[in-house]
C-alpha cells in the first residue's frame, strides 16, 4: 500500500483499489448500545434545566432508569454529535426506549408539551381562571400580566390599558412549564400574526382604531349565538353607531359587574341596566372604553364588513337566533311575541 491506498489481485495482476474495510470495535458496540433499552416501568418525566452539561443529563436519565448504561450512553452521543445538541426543557421518555431514540428525543428538542384551548368570547379574569385550572398558572399572576399596560402597548403598538380582548381564542400547544408573562405573550402574538394586513384599510374607511374595532368586536362576540347572525348583528350596532343611538348591549353590561364582582352575571334583570359603569352601554354613548372579551376571527371580520341591514333593534329567540326590527314599537312587538 503506498499513499492510503491499496492493490488487489486482478487477473494475476496487482492493480490499485481501495483499502480492504477493516473491522473495529465501533459498529458492535454502536449496535449493542442502540439495542439496550432503559429499565424505567413508566413513563418519566424528566426536567432539564439552561445550561446543563451532558454528563449532568446522562445522571440524570441514568438516575431514572431511561438510560441503562451512562458511560455508553454518552459515548453513543459522541459518536452522533448530539452531546452538544441538546436542549433545554421538560421531557416524557416511555417506557423500553433505547438510547437512539432517547437521543432523537434529546436532539429534535421533543420537549413534552401540554394543549390549552380557549374558547371565543372569554373575558380576561376567565382565562386567568382556565389557566389555573389547566395548567400550573396562579389566576392573580395571569391576571397581573395581562393588566401589564406597558407590555399591551408595546407590543400592540398604540396605548392599551391591558391585554383584554387581544388574547387570541385557539387551541395551544405550550411547554409544560410555562409562565403567565410567557402564555399572556403568546396569545396576544396569536392574535397580531392572524391579524392580516387588508383590514388596516378596511379600518381606515370605517374611520376605526384596532382598539376600537376589536372593541366593537368583542360585543358582537358577546350577542351572537348563531355564527350567521354576527354580520347582522354588527350591522345594526354599526346603524346606533352611526346616528349617534346608545348602543344599549348587554355584554357591556355584564362586564362591568364582572369587574366589580369577580362573576359574570348570565342574566340580567331592570336594575343591572344602572350599574354604574363606564362599560355600560345602557348609560354612556358610543363604545366602551375597551373589549369586554376576546372575540373570535368571525366576530372581528364580521364587525370589518357587517351586513347593510336596515335594523336598529333585536332580541333573542327560541334557539339562540334573534328577532331584527327596524322600529321600536316592532321591537316591543318582537319582545311580547318572544315571550309568549
Amino acid at each position: 500500500m503506498n499513499g492510503g491506498t491499496a492493490e488487489r489481485r486482478n487477473g494475476g495482476k496487482l492493480t490499485p483499489g481501495r483499502a480492504p474495510y477493516r473491522r473495529t470495535a465501533v459498529p458492535p458496540l454502536l449496535f449493542a448500545l442502540c439495542a439496550c433499552a432503559g429499565t424505567n416501568p413508566a413513563t418519566e418525566r424528566v426536567t432539564l434545566p439552561p445550561g446543563t452539561s451532558f454528563a449532568a443529563v446522562a445522571d440524570s436519565l441514568t438516575s431514572h432508569g431511561i438510560v441503562a448504561n451512562r458511560v455508553g450512553f454518552k459515548l453513543l452521543a459522541r459518536m452522533r454529535g448530539v452531546d452538544r445538541a441538546v436542549q433545554a426543557g421538560v421531557y416524557e421518555f416511555a417506557p423500553g426506549l433505547s438510547p437512539w431514540a432517547v437521543l432523537d428525543i434529546l436532539s429534535k428538542g421533543k420537549a413534552a408539551a401540554q394543549r390549552l384551548t380557549v374558547p371565543e368570547g372569554l373575558t380576561l379574569h376567565e382565562v386567568a381562571t382556565l389557566a389555573s385550572e389547566r395548567l400550573d398558572i396562579s389566576r392573580d399572576s395571569l391576571i397581573s400580566a395581562a393588566r401589564d399596560s406597558a407590555a399591551a402597548s408595546a407590543l400592540l403598538g398604540y396605548p392599551a390599558r391591558s391585554f383584554e380582548g387581544f388574547l387570541r381564542p385557539e387551541t395551544y400547544t405550550l411547554p409544560l412549564v410555562i409562565g403567565a408573562t410567557d402564555l399572556v405573550r403568546i396569545m396576544a402574538d396569536r392574535f397580531k400574526s392572524d391579524w392580516k394586513p387588508e383590514w388596516d384599510p378596511r379600518l381606515d374607511s370605517l374611520a376605526m382604531s384596532q382598539l376600537q374595532l376589536v372593541t366593537f368586536a368583542s360585543i358582537v362576540e358577546g350577542e351572537a349565538r348563531v355564527d350567521d347572525e354576527r354580520e347582522t348583528i354588527a350591522g345594526v350596532y354599526h346603524n346606533r353607531l352611526r346616528i349617534g343611538m346608545a348602543l344599549q348591549a348587554d355584554p357591556t353590561v355584564q362586564y362591568a359587574i364582572a369587574l366589580k364582582t369577580g362573576k359574570r352575571k348570565p342574566r340580567l334583570y331592570e336594575s343591572d341596566y344602572q350599574f354604574p359603569s363606564p362599560y355600560n352601554t345602557y348609560l354612556n354613548p358610543g363604545l366602551p372604553p375597551g373589549p369586554v372579551n376576546s372575540p373570535s376571527l368571525r366576530s372581528i371580520e364580521a364587525s370589518l364588513y357587517p351586513a347593510q341591514v336596515p335594523y336598529l333593534y333585536f332580541v333573542a329567540g327560541p334557539g339562540g337566533r334573534h328577532v331584527f326590527s327596524r322600529t321600536y314599537a316592532e321591537h316591543l312587538r318582537a319582545i311580547a311575541k318572544v315571550r309568549r
